[in-house]
C-alpha cells in the first residue's frame, strides 16, 4: 500500500525555525517524514499545557484517535483518564502525546475495522524530531512512557518494561523517566487477569505522580 509514497526520511525536515508548540502542530500536519502520512487520516499531535511538569509519551493514535486529530481520546484514553483521577492527577495539567504521530494500521478479515500495526524503526526514527522538539519546549520533570515503543524510543532498543516498569529512571530528557505498559495492553489482557493487569498499571502511574509530589516537596523545603 505504501511502495509508491514518497516520504524524505525524518520529521527534521519539516521542524519550523524557532519552533512553538503551534508552530510545530501546524508543521507536523504536513510531515511526509515516513510512509505513514498516506496511511493515516491526519497527523495526531501532543496535547497539553506549554509547562506542563508531566508528559506521557504513547506509542501512535489508534483509530479514534486518527479520526478525531486528538491523543488518547479512545478506550485506551480512557483507562488511562481512570489511572490519572486515581492518583490524584488532573488531565488538563499534562501533556500527552506519541512517539509516532501516524496511525499505522491494517484491514482486518472483513475488510472493515482498521487493525493496529506496530510501528517499525523506520517510522519511529523518523518521527523522533517532534517528540525531541515536544520535550525540548515542554520541559516536563517527569516523562511516563506508555508501552515499548515509547520507552525504547527515549531509552534505547535494549531497554525492556518488563523489567524496569514503574522505577524513576535518571535520563537527559527529564528529571526521571518511568516506564509501564500501554493502555491498550491492559485491555488487551484476558478478562481472568485484566483486574490484576489494571491494578499494577494505575500503581505505575500513582508512582510517577507521588514522586512528582514528593520532589516539589521538597524544593518548598530547601
Amino acid at each position: 500500500m505504501c511502495s509508491a509514497v514518497s516520504f524524505t526520511g525524518s520529521a527534521a525536515d519539516f521542524i519550523p525555525p524557532h519552533p512553538t508548540l503551534t508552530t510545530l502542530r501546524d508543521a507536523a500536519a504536513q510531515c511526509h517524514g515516513c510512509d505513514l502520512w498516506a496511511v493515516g487520516t491526519q497527523t495526531v499531535f501532543g496535547e497539553g499545557p506549554r509547562a506542563a511538569e508531566l508528559m506521557f509519551v504513547g506509542e501512535q493514535p489508534g483509530d479514534q484517535e486518527d479520526r478525531a486529530g486528538e491523543p488518547f481520546v479512545g478506550p485506551s484514553g480512557r483507562l488511562l483518564d481512570a489511572a490519572l483521577e486515581a492518583s490524584g492527577i488532573e488531565r488538563s495539567r499534562v501533556y500527552v502525546t506519541n512517539a509516532v504521530k501516524h496511525f499505522r494500521w491494517e484491514r482486518g478479515e472483513k475488510g472493515k475495522r482498521r487493525i493496529h500495526k506496530k510501528p517499525n524503526a523506520m517510522e519511529i526514527r523518523a518521527c523522533r524530531p517532534w517528540l525531541e522538539e515536544e520535550i525540548e519546549l515542554v520541559k516536563p520533570r517527569v516523562i511516563v512512557c506508555l508501552g515499548a515503543t515509547a520507552a525504547q524510543s527515549l531509552l534505547g532498543k535494549e531497554f525492556r518494561v518488563t523489567q524496569h516498569r514503574g522505577e524513576a529512571i535518571e535520563s537527559p530528557w527529564a528529571e526521571a523517566i518511568f516506564a509501564t505498559v500501554h493502555p491498550s495492553a491492559v485491555l488487551r489482557t484476558p478478562s481472568a487477569a485484566r483486574e490484576r493487569a489494571q491494578q499494577e498499571f494505575f500503581s505505575d502511574i500513582s508512582r510517577a505522580g507521588a514522586y512528582m509530589k514528593l520532589h516539589a516537596e521538597r524544593r518548598e523545603r530547601r
